[in-house]
């Protein structure tokens, strides 16, 4: 249930997928504002600007429900530009890309999904409790970034948990005896689905969903809504899998249909807010 957001994703839906506007950005100075041009972040954080990026993500998320606008803006215009390209000239290549001029534009944002902080529970050896299945990355879960994870750390648990695991593995090499005969996948009674639209238009609607009920700030209310309309996709996507020849497409939505009912099960029996986790009512 602790899914970090970055605040600031670039709002220009012509690219896809988007890319982020480091929260460097607002360190150098960047001012958050709404489509008035009015800064906002006082009001949530004494700090403004310079919150961690859970606050400034609910507060932004605040924003918008308030509105009803579909981003909010990040000014750069008032910055030493000559400064700014020498520190992010990605950045500024890319806002240059699709027209915006730092001098006189502001940059439209909104807050992304970006980090799991929980995942598979795994060891110090990165080891899961199935026997001889390692986990390591993001999918995982060391308990290395607690409720909110800190900028970069994720690099920092890779690149340790993957030499562990390594370490682990080739230790327990000897000992494993690879089958001789794997039988082929049967997938007799099977055919491939005629309409595609099937898989995609379900994939459209549980991240429509995640996204509206199971967001940045959750309620019991929109996490039982979510629970109710996830049960529907299940339903329909489990049918379809039964009669469809294996694919990626479908393989990948039933793991996301698996991951977003942890997520909201998880949810719903927390009753504490906890770094990346914010409930209405508790």
């Amino acid at each position: 249930e602790f899914i970090q957001f970055h605040p600031t994703a670039l709002y220009y839906p012509q690219i896809s997928p988007s890319f982020l506007i480091s929260e460097a950005v607002r360190g150098f100075g960047a001012l958050l504002k709404n489509k008035a041009g009015v800064r906002f972040m006082n009001k949530y954080d004494e700090r403004g600007e310079l919150a961690s990026r859970d606050i400034v993500s609910r507060a932004i998320d605040s924003e918008l429900k308030q509105s009803g606008d579909d981003c909010v803006y990040l000014d750069c215009s008032h910055l030493d530009l000559v400064a700014f390209k020498k520190h992010f000239p990605n950045i500024l290549k890319q806002v240059n890309d699709i027209g915006i001029d730092l001098k006189t534009d502001m940059i439209p944002v909104v807050p992304a999904a970006h980090y799991l902080c929980g995942g598979i529970k795994v060891n110090l050896d990165g080891q899961t409790n199935i026997t001889n299945l390692f986990a390591c990355g993001e999918c995982s879960c060391t308990g290395l970034h607690g409720a909110n994870r800190l900028a970069s750390n994720s690099l920092l648990e890779a690149l340790v948990f993957a030499q562990r695991c390594y370490l682990k593995s080739l230790a327990l090499l000897g000992d494993i005896q690879a089958p001789k005969n794997i039988p082929n996948w049967n997938d007799a009674g099977t055919t491939n689905p005629k309409e595609l639209i099937l898989i995609t238009h379900n994939r459209h609607e549980l991240q429509v969903l995640m996204n509206d009920y199971v967001g940045i700030i959750r309620s019991d209310e929109r996490l039982e809504r979510a629970a109710k309309r996830l049960q529907i996709i299940f339903e329909e996507t489990e049918t379809l899998y039964k009669k469809s020849v294996i694919s990626p497409q479908l393989i990948e939505l039933r793991n996301m249909i698996d991951v977003a009912s942890i997520i909201i099960s998880q949810s719903q029996q927390r009753k504490e807010n906890k770094g990346a986790f914010y409930k209405l009512g508790i």
